[in-house]
């Protein structure tokens, strides 16, 4: 299992976030210059492995609304919704995009789960990266390009979620208790809109049981 560390985001991170509404989270607008943006959008929709992902909810198991695909260092897996995802190797484009986020908010990461939303029927529905392939209190940076879209957590014991819109380019940082004590998720739109992919940077428990960094 992935040690619980202690993690605060750098202090320049910080200077040039948005506090979200929740505790342990931050909303970063512009993380990423419109140019880089944009060419990120457009090789990641053209290159990446898609697929259907399949999950498995309270025993049914169903193909999910979205697209998606893994990439990170050898070994590198994620268990969610009863099925095992394992990276194929980084790009030298999506490795250069991890160091980068990692440098930004002083963390490793050896993941990264790329959801692709085709238009706004395209959803992610709730829940929290709580599984214990990612350890007790996770770092998840999440970085949005293409169509913005709302994002929306919801405390677990109960009471009103709250919403930010996620903009091209942005970064959405959560830590600590952030999946233990809350969920999230990115609802359907009746509003017509093109791609939108959300890069969610981890680091998960390789399948030699390697630890964090």
């Amino acid at each position: 299992m992935i040690p619980a560390m202690s993690y605060t985001p750098p202090a320049g991170l910080v200077a040039v976030a948005e506090g979200f509404g929740v505790p342990q989270a931050l909303y970063v607008p512009r993380f990423l210059p419109g140019a880089r943006a944009d060419e990120l959008l457009a090789d990641t929709l053209a290159r990446a492995d898609w697929r259907h992902e399949r999950v498995t909810l309270f025993g049914r198991t169903m193909t999910a609304r979205r697209l998606n695909a893994c990439y990170g260092e050898p070994r590198a897996s994620y268990r969610y919704s009863g099925v095992v995802r394992r990276a194929a190797p980084w790009t030298d484009q999506l490795r250069t995009l991890a160091a980068d986020v990692a440098a930004a908010v002083g963390w490793r990461f050896n993941f990264v789960l790329i959801n692709r939303f085709r238009d706004g029927g395209d959803r992610l529905g709730w829940h929290a990266d709580d599984e214990t392939d990612l350890g007790l209190k996770p770092v998840i940076a999440s970085l949005s390009v293409g169509a913005e879209r709302v994002f929306r957590m919801r405390p677990k014991a109960g009471g009103a979620s709250i919403g930010k819109v996620l903009e091209h380019g942005s970064l959405l940082l959560m830590w600590g208790m952030s999946q233990r004590d809350y969920q999230h998720a990115v609802p359907p739109t009746a509003r017509p809109m093109g791609e939108r992919l959300n890069f969610t940077f981890r680091w998960t428990r390789p399948e030699h049981r390697g630890a964090v960094p």
